[in-house]
């Protein structure tokens, strides 16, 4: 006979898991990924200010391996990360002397701030993902295969959605050097002056790199994934083929994805230095695209082309392989907590 050990077993979706144990598995993959990543763009932004120092109002873009983040340059700010003294031979050499006269703890110089929106945005993401995923699945019957496209890109429209007014407030914010005990204020400002509408400015360029990013990741990802357990001879795919497999899709994505960064990027950059003289901007992301064509012709929309795959590669790799393993291991625990209820 049967008993309960007075534990009730857990809540779990057709993933085997929780939408919450989702939530920390993406969660833990987030703050592993913005650790390992954060370094190479601290370094390339120092060797850019080296060479050509950032004014007042000047922006560049940080990225934390998670999502890209506009920085405005301010006037009294010569304490900044970004204006640290130190001459520098290249990439290695700057690693090395930013450690040494610095410490170790300058190579994450900027990341605590980007984390408050970085890290719900890629559990919103990847949460969606999963859950839109098993759901798609069901219903689109014979064509469940491509479910990872659709996912992913849904998944994707969502996160931007959320997460491109806040990360406008942040900048507006950071230009004008207010408090969050000011945030109502910046707000009902940008509200005021230039109307709901003006929150999701970026919105579109970020959707036209993210979402086709996104469908092709999932969707190459998926296929990797099932391909290397097959080959393997694995039913469950180990820390290997998940990291493979993300750096391999995240390798294409970003390539066929590149001419929109490059958009994206160039049009980030300018909305924030327009915030830093309050000014108006109307341009889109075409008339973008054809400025950068007719400046530096076609080429320059693969401007950026290496580095852009040797942050990404990694990036996707440890996100996903440690996502999956998070899973995997709130997987075995609720298995072990519903065999040791049922006892």
């Amino acid at each position: 006979m049967s008993g309960n050990s007075g534990k009730n077993p857990v809540p779990v979706d057709t993933n085997g898991i929780t939408p919450f144990q989702q939530m920390l598995a993406s969660c833990s993959g987030a703050l592993l990924t913005s650790l390992f990543v954060t370094p190479l763009d601290v370094v390339k932004i120092r060797l850019q200010a080296q060479k050509s120092p950032f004014p007042k109002g000047k922006c560049f873009v940080y990225c934390n391996g998670l999502m890209d983040h506009t920085c405005v340059c301010t006037n009294g700010n010569s304490k900044a990360w970004y204006k640290a003294p130190g001459h520098f031979n290249g990439t290695l050499d700057a690693f090395i002397k930013i450690v040494r006269r610095e410490g170790i703890k300058s190579l994450w110089s900027g990341l605590p701030p980007t984390l408050i929106m970085a890290v719900p945005a890629t559990v919103i993401y990847f949460t969606c993902y999963d859950q839109l995923r098993a759901a798609l699945r069901v219903r689109m019957g014979s064509h469940a295969e491509e479910a990872p496209l659709l996912a992913g890109a849904l998944a994707r429209v969502g996160s931007v959605t959320v997460i491109s007014p806040l990360e406008l407030i942040r900048t507006k914010m950071q230009s004008q050097r207010s408090s969050y005990r000011e945030l109502s204020e910046v707000i009902h400002s940008a509200v005021r002056n230039e109307g709901w509408r003006s929150l999701w400015r970026g919105w579109g360029p970020t959707l036209l790199r993210d979402v086709p990013f996104s469908a092709m990741y999932w969707y190459n990802y998926e296929k990797g994934k099932a391909w290397l357990c097959k080959h393997n001879n694995v039913r469950e795919p180990t820390f290997a083929i998940t990291f493979i497999s993300g750096a391999v899709s995240g390798s294409i994505a970003s390539i066929v994805t590149l001419p929109f960064d490059v958009v994206k990027t160039r049009r980030q950059v300018e909305i924030g230095e327009l915030q830093a003289m309050n000014s108006m901007l109307s341009c889109v992301s075409a008339v973008v695209m054809t400025k950068i064509v007719a400046e530096n012709g076609v080429g320059g929309l693969f401007v950026g082309f290496l580095p852009r795959v040797i942050k990404v590669a990694p990036a996707c790799a440890i996100m996903i392989s440690c996502y999956e393993f998070g899973k995997a291991f709130f997987r075995k625990h609720n298995q072990e907590r519903l065999l040791t209820s049922t006892t």
